[in-house]
């Protein structure tokens, strides 16, 4: 089926929304993919390239969930070797390696410096085989001991009462709303249609009760109706209960809360990632560098509070982070006011018999069940390997259009040379390589929007420049102010108040781009600083 494309190759340009709406939404569709986190990215994108008609919805913005309040991390699951998941293991180092070839930008090495204190009681042998063997299975060298003194040296004003040394080893980094973007826009070039804020409300399901298409509501313009295909399949992630409620089936899903501070780089600079045990449970915390800024994290718990609502950290989760930020730099004197922001993301982990929610399985898993399938669980680092097995599950509802053996597909499409020359032309080298991992073969066009040479320049406290907030209001699908602030671009996370201070020039550019005037950017003003408020902001504490 030909399609007009309405939002592919440059963006979402203006307009594209009601296009959609007034004709190609109906369909019908090879494929409806519910959820726009890296999973249902993933799958949109590899089924859009074997030539599948492909829609992609997601009922609030692209990556608003787990997606966009992730660790951050691209890993090869270290712990998964000492559990003796070796597979496992094997499976998110190939997979990381593979987005650091093709994400240069996007997908940044970081070191890993594991400090060793008595408490933790670390067995310095089983660390290096373990180190070793992670190493080896990556087909690199990185992992070394180091002395007390030479970690002392290393990690300026870390507590050397007790510490014994450490153990350094790689990993890398990433912006994970920014990955989740660049695999939408690859799936959409390749001839996908991607909506946010258009909510699968039930199952359409045919006569002998199986489901053959999804009820849509818009968000922004309320009105509903049935798509049918000839494949849906569930990515929703930790909500895909919710719409396997509609078969009657019982929920399996396991959600667990993982909480994070945002603190400023001036406050605690760091260079590596520091991973320690906590005194209180032993489960590992990470100190570490992201977008300019140092993230401390994660705690891990099972959310109680309904999923209908936003996660947000709690006070007891504020003060186990802080507990360990004091125990390991206690010069630095962190209080409770010096965060900039929070973020609480919740992990789409299966129910099992394990008890403790650190030891519950990360594995990805497929369901079929009466016509839906649902694609959940894994993990940010193994996307493209999850979307490739649910599509050759898929094989069984779309026989002629998905081969026995799939074609091997990169993780992302490397742009060519034309797009690097032009982006290093216009901008100095690091910034450049930032914005070719965040915008892939879009690049030069970011540059390019730029209204003169500041706005190339990164906004104070943030490795994002003006001409990312300026082109991704333009053509990235932005219905919301919290869109362009905390997935498009991260200055919402990064800068006080989430980035309360760019809001006079910010106006000029939702007008301009957007077209909003006075009335609608106060509205969007005041629902960003709510939203902001409950979600990102401090839990207020109880007098």
């Amino acid at each position: 089926m030909t399609r007009e494309r309405e939002n592919s190759g440059r963006g979402w340009r203006s307009g594209w929304r009601e296009r959609i709406l007034a004709g190609e939404l109906e369909g019908p569709w090879d494929l409806i993919v519910v959820g726009g986190g890296i999973t249902g990215a993933g799958v949109a994108r590899e089924a859009a390239r074997l030539g599948l008609s492909t829609l992609l919805v997601e009922a609030e913005d692209f990556a608003s969930g787990t997606s966009s309040r992730s660790s951050k991390l691209v890993h090869g699951g270290l712990r998964y070797l000492a559990a003796l998941r070796f597979g496992l293991a094997m499976e998110s180092i190939e997979e990381r390696e593979r987005l650091l070839a093709a994400g240069e930008g996007l997908i940044t090495p970081l070191e890993f410096l594991l400090v060793d204190y008595p408490y933790e009681r670390l067995r310095s042998r089983q660390i290096r085989l373990g180190l070793w063997l992670y190493d080896r299975l990556a087909g690199r060298r990185t992992a070394r001991r180091f002395a007390a003194a030479e970690v002392a040296a290393m990690t300026p004003g870390i507590n050397t009462e007790g510490l014994r040394g450490g153990f350094l080893y790689g990993d890398a980094v990433t912006d994970d709303a920014r990955l989740v973007l660049r695999v939408i826009h690859e799936a959409v070039d390749a001839g996908a249609v991607a909506m946010n804020y258009m909510a699968a409300e039930s199952l359409v399901r045919g006569a002998d009760g199986r489901v053959v298409g999804v009820t849509l509501r818009d968000r922004e313009g309320g009105a509903a109706r049935a798509v049918t295909a000839r494949a849906v399949v569930n990515a929703t992630g930790a909500w895909a209960d919710g719409l396997r409620a509609g078969l009657g089936r019982a929920p399996r899903m396991r959600p667990l809360r993982g909480s994070h501070l945002v603190l400023a780089r001036a406050l605690l600079p760091m260079d590596r990632a520091v991973s320690i045990l906590h005194p209180r449970d032993r489960r590992p915390v990470y100190i570490y560098p992201w977008e300019g800024a140092t993230l401390v994290g994660t705690t891990d718990l099972d959310h109680a509070p309904p999923m209908t609502s936003a996660p947000r950290i709690s006070e007891a989760e504020v003060e186990y982070l802080l507990e360990v930020v004091r125990m390991l730099f206690p010069a630095r004197t962190i209080e409770r006011g010096q965060i900039v922001s929070t973020y609480a993301g919740v992990r789409p982990v299966v129910r099992d018999r394990t008890r403790d929610p650190s030891k519950a399985s990360r594995d990805h898993v497929i369901w079929h069940e009466d016509g839906l399938w649902t694609v959940t669980g894994g993990k940010l680092t193994t996307f493209h390997r999850i979307a490739r097995a649910a599509l050759s599950r898929l094989r069984r509802d779309l026989p002629e259009k998905v081969p026995r053996r799939l074609p091997e597909t990169p993780a992302l499409d490397r742009p060519g040379e034309a797009v690097r020359a032009g982006v290093i032309g216009a901008v100095a080298e690091e910034a450049a390589r930032a914005l070719i991992g965040r915008f892939g073969a879009s690049a030069t066009a970011v540059a390019a929007a730029a209204v003169g040479a500041e706005d190339l320049a990164w906004i104070p406290g943030t490795q994002t420049c003006w001409a990312e907030l300026r082109w991704a209001a333009r053509a990235e699908g932005v219905v919301r102010l919290g869109d362009l602030l905390l997935r498009r671009t991260r200055v919402g996370h990064l800068l006080p108040s989430g980035a309360e201070a760019l809001m006079p020039r910010l106006q000029g550019i939702c007008r301009d781009e957007l077209g909003w005037d006075e009335a609608r950017w106060l509205a969007e003003l005041a629902r960003y600083r709510e939203q902001w408020a409950a979600s990102f902001g401090l839990p207020a504490r109880a007098e």
